[in-house]
């Protein structure tokens, strides 16, 4: 009797995905491998490392590494619990993003780390089996003033150093808001320090990014009051 051969374990990264910010551009939208999770909502810029367990799941993770097939990670709406097998139903608006760095296991399971790219809106379910796709396409986002966006990206990051000492979140990814604009800086303090899914939904749908600012400003306010954190120092003009 023949034995079979055992599954060795293989790791490594993709390229192409090095920067935060990589963006939309070059991703086909026409066919988007959905990964819907309850309660995990994806921001553009945000590493969210997942284990793949399910055999539909670990299949198309095997595609998305071998054919680069784009990742969507769409929240499950709730009471997917009857229909979780079949194709329960999905808040449209989602993250997509590339898988950065990969590992399969022994057992055929993967440990997988995804970095957010950007939202789409899912318009159209291809099929169900084996598993999920979709044709997704990317969302208006009405633009900024730029005065007004500068403002509120300076108030942006002075809250976040407010509270950042006092959070255990993952502060790697707040050192992009440098190099960020309004909206992107939005994007990575969200992913970074909102935990409620609900609020993470809600700030992934709103479209206007400085809305979105001002809201986590207010929100990062109320919470440094809560910590008894010190108020900034005023800035000084010469």
């Amino acid at each position: 009797m023949r034995r079979r051969a055992r599954r060795r374990p293989r790791s490594g990264t993709i390229r192409g995905v090095e920067a935060a910010n990589a963006g939309l551009g070059n991703l086909d939208l026409s066919r988007v491998g959905l990964f819907p999770l309850p309660n995990v909502v994806l921001f553009p810029a945000q590493l969210l490392a997942l284990h793949v367990f399910e055999p539909r799941y670990r299949r198309l993770i095997r595609d998305v590494i071998a054919r680069q097939l784009t990742l969507a990670v769409p929240r499950l709406k709730p009471g997917f619990d009857a229909s979780y097998y079949g194709a329960p139903p999905v808040f449209e608006l989602c993250g997509v993003g590339e898988i950065s760095e990969y590992s399969e296991l022994p057992d055929g399971c993967f440990n997988i780390v995804v970095r957010g790219l950007g939202r789409v809106r899912l318009v159209e379910e291809l099929r169900s089996q084996p598993y999920r796709v979709a044709r997704a396409e990317v969302p208006l986002e009405l633009p900024a003033e730029a005065g007004v966006g500068k403002v509120l990206r300076s108030e942006l990051a002075k809250q976040v150093r407010r509270v950042a000492r006092h959070l255990s979140g993952p502060s790697q990814q707040l050192a992009a808001l440098s190099d960020a604009d309004v909206g992107a800086s939005a994007d990575i303090v969200a992913g970074a320090l909102i935990e409620d899914p609900d609020l993470r939904q809600q700030l992934l749908e709103e479209l206007d990014p400085c809305r979105r600012s001002s809201w986590l400003i207010a929100h990062l306010h109320a919470r440094a009051l809560e910590l008894g954190a010190p108020q900034p120092a005023p800035e000084t003009w010469n």
